[in-house]
């Protein structure tokens, strides 16, 4: 540790506090109380939704937030976001607590501690995956080991290089969110021109295509769901790759299954679909194996149909605003194959369909390599940020 640091345990250096429950004794106040839905990607707190609700004054007088408060996340996450995320609050007016699935940390001391300082190290220790090592799972809820988290070690440098710290992080983090945006906005602007230039070749035609109801030209086969107690994360002889929705963009969650008659298998160059949630028309390929019943097979008459025109008919807005239409009237946000055969579909000659996917070809290859272009310099500068936290933390900055 650099000369003149010290080492505390969160725990010594800070108080902590559970979150609010709304209870049903009166007197009531009305308060903002922040919730995970308020923690955004870069530890800081949006305020665009937070819930007013009716609580109790004598819970609400422990539970109030002081600014330079560290709401912490204690229960929540997912399988692509850990639990153990922070945000700052930093409003100087109104009545605000914090939900039941988090916890505030308050600095005891701030003439050796400052808050934004803290905030930034417990930024980084969510980052670099040390809270991912802290949750365990309860019906479906990933919950933080509290005594684990307190336990962190924290290396306090004197005040004034905590100043010198935050300063040098907040002007190089303002530069990455600039540089972030730019590069974000790039993308969208390469994904919409191919999109429009998609979008009319299904509508804009003058003729000459014939329009068939879906049902005519392709199926669709569900997937299967077998039991978690068969999976094995290792492959093995008698299984088969098990997919998931997650596995078409990662390599870290393979799966595999015991070889069965029960299984519905897919091709690489078979085009799957999304069928629920947050997944609900995505369309996916170059995987193979047995697929999930988030997922469905397409299963076009290639006498009709070539399967590169009919992966960009399923891409094109002319079928995905038509999906999500019907999706949206589902209680989980899905869809049946049945949902989706009457829906129309332009059947040109298989001459013409393959001269339409040749004259996108340069386009899509073009959007494409921007796309991987803009995603490099979106996680190159995820890597700037980690490593700048990495530096300031371990007195290198």
């Amino acid at each position: 540790m650099k000369a003149g640091w010290q080492t505390k345990t969160l725990e010594e250096a800070c108080e902590f506090s559970n979150g609010l429950w709304k209870g049903g004794k009166e007197p009531f106040v009305n308060v903002g109380v922040i919730r995970n839905t308020n923690f955004t990607k870069e530890g800081a707190l949006d305020d665009s939704d937070i819930a007013y609700l009716d609580v109790e004054v004598k819970k609400f007088e422990k539970r109030r937030l002081q600014f330079g408060d560290i709401i912490l996340e204690k229960s929540g996450g997912g399988p692509k976001q850990p639990v153990g995320r922070v945000a700052l609050f930093d409003k100087n007016d109104g009545l605000f607590s914090f939900s039941n699935f988090t916890s505030a940390i308050r600095v005891r001391n701030p003439n050796e501690l400052d808050f934004r300082f803290l905030h930034k190290h417990l930024f980084w220790t969510y980052l670099s995956g040390v809270t991912e090592g802290m949750q365990s799972h309860s019906t479906g809820i990933r919950n933080l080991d509290g005594n684990a988290y307190k336990a962190i070690q924290i290396a306090i440098p004197p005040l004034p290089e905590q100043y010198r710290i935050v300063a040098i992080l907040d002007q190089a983090f303002d530069g990455i969110a600039t540089a972030k945006a730019n590069a974000e906005k790039n993308l969208q602007n390469a994904r919409a021109l191919f999109e429009s230039h998609l979008q009319s070749v299904f509508t804009e035609r003058d003729g000459g295509w014939t329009t068939k109801q879906l049902g005519e030209v392709c199926d669709f086969a569900g997937g299967s769901q077998p039991p978690k107690s068969q999976f094995l994360f290792s492959p093995k002889a008698g299984y088969v790759r098990f997919l998931q929705i997650r596995d078409f963009g990662s390599e870290k969650h393979v799966t595999f299954i015991p070889e069965s008659k029960k299984n519905r298998l897919c091709r690489a160059d078979d085009i799957m679909i999304g069928r629920y949630g947050a997944s609900v028309g995505k369309i996916l390929t170059g995987k193979a194996g047995a697929y999930n019943v988030a997922l469905m097979k397409t299963i076009p008459d290639e006498a009709q149909l070539d399967r590169g025109f009919f992966y960009h008919y399923l891409i094109s807005g002319a079928f995905q605003e038509r999906l999500m239409n019907v999706a949206s009237r589902s209680a989980q946000n899905g869809f049946s194959k049945e949902d989706i055969y009457g829906f129309p579909v332009p059947v040109p000659p298989l001459k013409e369909q393959r001269t339409v996917i040749e004259q996108l070809g340069p386009l899509s290859e073009e959007t494409q390599r921007l796309e991987s272009l803009y995603q490099q310099k979106l996680t190159a500068l995820d890597d700037l940020k980690k490593s700048l936290l990495h530096q300031a933390f371990s007195g290198a900055l």
